[in-house]
């Protein structure tokens, strides 16, 4: 029963213990919002959102005017070559020209820019998620790693405890001289598991540091989030995954393209104004109007029209593939939870009572001589294992719950 009530103790042990006594604490939803200021991916991606959105207002505007300079009929030849006043024909010309895009095409380019800011604007969303998502997932490996070597230190003291009694139970005659060998058997093998779980400390720490840098070494406040997960609510919103958001605008940014390459069916036209300067004449002044004719709209326009309705097409088939995807990887995660859920439960409720049974009678046994200390050991490390059991389920049920609950972008 000893054992018991150092595991139970040790279970309650916080994982400050593990880290700098010193450091400020970390808390769960300080880690997410660290890592949502540090996120070099969410930084990429905010620099994505500004550009297209300072970029959507130009994209209706009118190309630059054209400003032309130059000198007409000079001459090459004879007594006046290379002269811009002496013939009477030559001219000084100085003109402005601007080119008119279609209203149709301009509206249309408007609405790609916009649909490529609303683009930007659930990648984002999606972004933030993942890094929402990951971050807690580093902190919540940290939490349990360091609830399982805590675990393994329970069981070191006890062990040592052992150690401490046996040579004055020998020399009593009450123990036998390998039980003391024994007992520094399992030391050497609780050493090499608390060794491993310390690694796994280590490298979790690591990952955490990955998405919200140094706080990442601070010790970790408060317990595992508590979850719900509603699996009839999470499948009927799964239409607006945080992965497929994008799509919409994607297949706005699509159905603009088409009504652009529609609209260069119509043609686009052009303005020029000119004033020319002859020497012995009056001064002049041209202006003109140049129309596009796209008489060949079978051949040209009509193709790029047929393709940009095929990308729409695929933009469509791709959204609905990933939402079944998506919708197949629910439930199988919310299969998986209901597995977990029901595996701890038993766990708790029989695995453990049982474990823990199972060394009482081992040392009542061992204690009143009708045992021997090989019982007791197998039997603590039975609750050691038990133990360890249930802190890999709670991890894999919160990992879960946490996965479950960042699908859909608020």
């Amino acid at each position: 029963m000893a054992l018991a009530c150092v595991l139970g103790l040790a279970a309650l042990v916080p994982s400050a213990a593990w880290a700098a006594p010193d450091a400020p604490s970390l808390s769960y939803a300080e880690a997410l919002e660290l890592a949502r200021q540090a996120a070099p991916a969410l930084r990429a991606q905010q620099a994505t959102l500004a550009g297209s959105t300072i970029l959507a207002p130009a994209a209706s505007a009118l190309p630059d005017p054209r400003l032309s300079v130059g000198v007409e009929n000079l001459p090459i030849a004879g007594p006046d070559r290379w002269s811009t006043t002496r013939d009477a024909g030559t001219m000084q010309r100085i003109a402005l020209m601007q080119e008119m895009p279609n209203r149709a095409k301009r509206d249309a380019r408007e609405q790609a820019a916009q649909a490529r800011v609303e683009r930007d604007r659930a990648v984002l969303a999606a972004t933030e998620l993942t890094v929402r998502r990951e971050a807690g997932l580093a902190w919540l490996a940290v939490h349990f790693a360091e609830a399982r070597l805590s675990q393994v230190a329970g069981l070191q003291r006890e062990n040592r405890l052992l150690q401490d009694t046996l040579p004055a139970r020998i020399a009593a005659g009450s123990a036998m001289p390998a039980e003391l060998t024994m007992a520094r058997q399992e030391a050497l093998a609780i050493a090499d598991r608390a060794d491993e779980l310390a690694r796994d400390v280590r490298k979790a720490r690591v990952e955490l540091r990955r998405w919200i840098g140094e706080r990442a070494a601070a010790p970790l406040q408060g317990a595992a989030p508590a979850m719900a997960v509603n699996g009839d609510a999470l499948r009927s919103a799964l239409p607006h995954h945080a992965e497929l958001a994008p799509y919409a605008p994607m297949r706005a940014m699509a159905q603009a393209e088409v009504a652009e390459a529609d609209a260069e069916k119509r043609g686009d036209w052009s303005w020029e104004v000119a004033y020319s300067r002859r020497p012995r004449y009056d001064d002049m002044v041209s202006f003109q109007l140049s129309f596009d004719l796209p008489w060949q709209r079978d051949r040209r326009q009509q193709p790029q029209i047929e393709a940009k309705r095929r990308e729409i097409e695929r933009i469509e088939a791709e959204r609905e593939e990933l939402l079944r995807r998506h919708a197949a990887e629910t439930d199988a995660m919310l299969a998986e939870l209901q597995a977990l859920d029901t595996q701890a439960e038993r766990l708790r409720a029989a695995g453990q009572p049982l474990a823990t049974e199972r060394v009482a009678l081992a040392t009542a046994a061992y204690q009143a001589g009708r045992g021997d200390l090989a019982a007791v050991l197998t039997a603590r490390s039975q609750v050691l294992e038990t133990q360890l059991r249930a802190i890999d389920l709670d991890e894999q049920r919160a990992a879960l719950r946490l996965r479950l609950s960042t699908l859909i972008a608020e």
